[in-house]
């Protein structure tokens, strides 16, 4: 069913109705407050509502449709038609706060690096970030969603603490003690919309604006850095090495440090346990702040992870960051910051000011897959299949790539880094126009000049039979370059 078209329009009481009305909606059209598709009314009920006659009104119709205003889409109805821009009239000038000065509103902020190419992605995709979706038991996640719904016809409605359902909290504390090694009680989590509100909120709570600097790494996380700067930090690009952040590059003045230890994003090198106990030496000796992300290190390849840096910290100085998007459903848009003690209550408050907490309905359902055991029999079905996946991958690439090619060593997750001795920008252009779509590494750079060549080949969505292809393709544009 339409909605009811409410609109003002002012035409003349009497005289020449069929020029107001004309004048009327030609108007609301131009100054866009009819917008392109919109479905007007049958002339019958326009006629009735304005006090017209319905000759006057298809009159109207009729006149603005010879003039291109309108269109009739036969016994679907009469529709607002799509116009040139300069035909209507709205202004492109933003409106001015001559007083903001949000780094939001001056721009440079890219959360996400644009795509390598226009158009649609090539079905042959190497996409970072993306699980497999297709294997995961949405029958179980529906029964849990209903009965929530259930519980909820049964109890008075209420919103959810911003700090989380204490089910869910209790449940991913439960997961991350037992997965990773992080010891916590369901007081310590706070639940978010995704690791992205968690940077957020961070940012909002650590920040000064100006003044506070953040060491990021580089390569790094786009839309972490973009978080932390659209809070006015000042950002410090630190290296990676095949042990991780290199600590001895650290700025003295930074008070926060953003790390991925477990599985490093994008190079994939996990970060070494004496470069991690550095690491923490180096916080506790300038009262500085860690924020660890670990984004996928559920995933991992080998039978002995190493301790998270939340499980190391002795001194309250690790927000540990994680995720259910790569481990559940990107959908869900549910992460949790595993917070110190001494931040918990302005991160929750931070949470309430920001959009007064996570649906309630969703949480319920996600505590439950949690709690039932689901969680953990998804992740090592699925750890089995990506790291046959990787296998393929690494495979495809020695047999097709051969020593023009290096791959980064990782331990965990679900991207590989590949050293190339070519421009990875125009490899991965090229490579997209012959069907395969891939990253330049140089897309997650923040300090000009520190590029290597290289890209970044996801394997989370593309199933193992299509990855051989996918690199003889790859291979055939390289040898192009």
């Amino acid at each position: 069913m339409e909605p009811s078209l409410e609109l003002d329009l002012q035409i003349p009481g009497r005289g020449a109705r069929l020029a107001g009305l004309h004048a009327a909606l030609r108007e609301a059209i131009a100054s866009g407050r009819l917008a392109p598709g919109v479905r007007l009314p049958p002339s019958r009920e326009l006629a009735a509502r304005l006090g017209v006659s319905r000759n006057t009104a298809v009159a109207a119709y009729e006149r603005l449709a010879s003039e291109g205003w309108l269109e009739s889409r036969g016994s679907a109805g009469t529709f607002v038609a799509e116009l040139p821009r300069a035909a209507v009239q709205v202004s492109d000038r933003a409106s001015v706060a001559p007083w903001a000065d949000s780094r939001w509103l001056r721009g440079g902020l890219a959360v996400l690096p644009e795509p390598v190419a226009p158009g649609p992605v090539p079905a042959l995709a190497f996409t970072t970030g993306m699980p497999d979706v297709s294997a995961f038991p949405f029958d179980v996640l529906r029964r849990l969603q209903t009965r929530a719904l259930q519980a909820a016809a049964r109890e008075p409605a209420s919103y959810a603490h911003p700090q989380g359902l204490p089910a869910l909290r209790e449940a991913i504390a439960g997961h991350v003690s037992a997965a990773r090694a992080v010891a916590c009680t369901a007081d310590d989590v706070i639940v978010t919309a995704g690791a992205q509100q968690a940077f957020d909120l961070i940012g909002r709570v650590l920040v000064a604006p100006g003044r506070t600097l953040a060491a990021v790494e580089d390569p790094g996380y786009p839309p972490l850095r973009a978080a932390l700067a659209g809070a006015g930090a000042r950002l410090q690009a630190v290296p990676v090495d095949r042990e991780g952040l290199v600590v001895q590059a650290l700025p003295g003045q930074a008070q926060i440090v953003c790390v991925t230890p477990s599985h490093q994003f994008p190079l994939g090198v996990a970060m070494s346990l004496p470069r991690r106990r550095d690491l923490l030496r180096w916080a506790a000796e300038r009262q500085a702040v860690i924020v660890e992300d670990d984004y996928d290190g559920e995933f991992r390849f080998t039978s002995r992870p190493l301790d998270a840096l939340k499980t190391l910290d002795r001194d309250g100085r690790v927000f540990y960051v994680g995720t259910l998007s790569k481990s559940m459903l990107p959908a869900l848009r549910i992460g949790y910051i595993v917070a110190p003690a001494w931040a918990r209550d302005a991160l929750v408050a931070a949470r309430q000011a920001a959009d007064m907490g996570a649906p309630a309905l969703m949480q319920a359902a996600v505590a439950g897959f949690i709690a039932e055991g689901h969680l953990l029999r998804h992740v090592r079905r699925m750890r089995a299949e990506y790291a046959e996946r990787r296998r393929v991958l690494m495979q495809a690439i020695t047999q097709h790539l051969g020593r023009r090619a290096e791959c980064h060593p990782a331990i965990a997750g679900l991207h590989l880094a590949v050293a190339l001795d070519v421009d990875c920008a125009e490899l991965a252009r090229r490579a997209w126009a012959a069907g395969v779509a891939v990253e330049p590494l140089s897309r997650y750079r923040l300090a000009a000049g520190a590029d290597e060549p290289g890209l970044v080949l996801g394997y989370g969505s593309i199933a193992a039979a299509r990855i051989p292809e996918a690199v003889r393709r790859l291979a055939g544009v390289l040898g192009t370059l």
